[in-house]
């Protein structure tokens, strides 16, 4: 299956284009700030923060499967996430040491493969205007659109604290990359 992330949303498309297109760019910003380092890069903190980029990989990989597969589909989360521990709260943020830039990558690209997918077949059964399955305590569910507008919140939260953990790493700054370095199409 192949994916394009992190292209730039469309000038003048339709709702649904300019919204995952948003979302899909920021999924590529994340994966640009952290690729191309190694391991210990990876586990690099800033500050008295315990955030990594790495972790940022891992955490973004498991809010796809929580937002797409549970929140929007009320589904288990997709593997690998299906098998987590869900009483340790900061796992999901957490590098272990069997973690390496590669599985990490691989994780999170692998997530928002699944997770785009997802978001399609929502999207083609309802349009941005259908329900999700995850309801509040009066039995309200948010729609499509509200999903994705929160994705796009919580990558654009996350973009920002992968730029400051790349700048400490290797001096690496900028809302663009060089042509030909940013992500693209992947096959998974």
């Amino acid at each position: 299956m192949e994916i394009t992330i992190g292209q730039e949303p469309p000038l003048a498309g339709t709702e649904v284009e300019a919204l995952v297109g948003s979302l899909d760019r920021l999924r590529g910003y994340l994966l640009w700030k952290c690729g191309g380092l190694d391991d210990a890069a990876l586990r690099t903190t800033l500050g008295r923060s315990t955030l990594t980029l790495g972790g940022l990989l891992k955490h973004l990989a498991v809010v796809e499967a929580i937002t797409l597969s549970w929140k929007l589909h009320g589904r288990a989360p997709f593997a690998p996430f299906d098998q987590a521990d869900w009483d340790d709260e900061d796992w999901h943020f957490r590098v272990e040491d069997d973690d390496t830039a590669e599985s990490l990558e691989r994780l999170y690209v692998e997530s928002v493969a699944k997770g785009q997918a997802l978001l399609a077949e929502a999207v083609a059964d309802g349009g941005l205007d259908g329900a999700a399955d995850v309801s509040d305590d009066e039995g309200n569910h948010p729609s499509v659109r509200r999903l994705v507008f929160d994705l796009i919140e919580e990558y654009g939260r996350h973009v920002g604290h992968a730029d400051l953990i790349r700048e400490s790493v290797d001096g690496l700054v900028g809302e663009d990359p060089l042509p030909g370095t940013f992500p693209g199409i992947y096959n998974v």
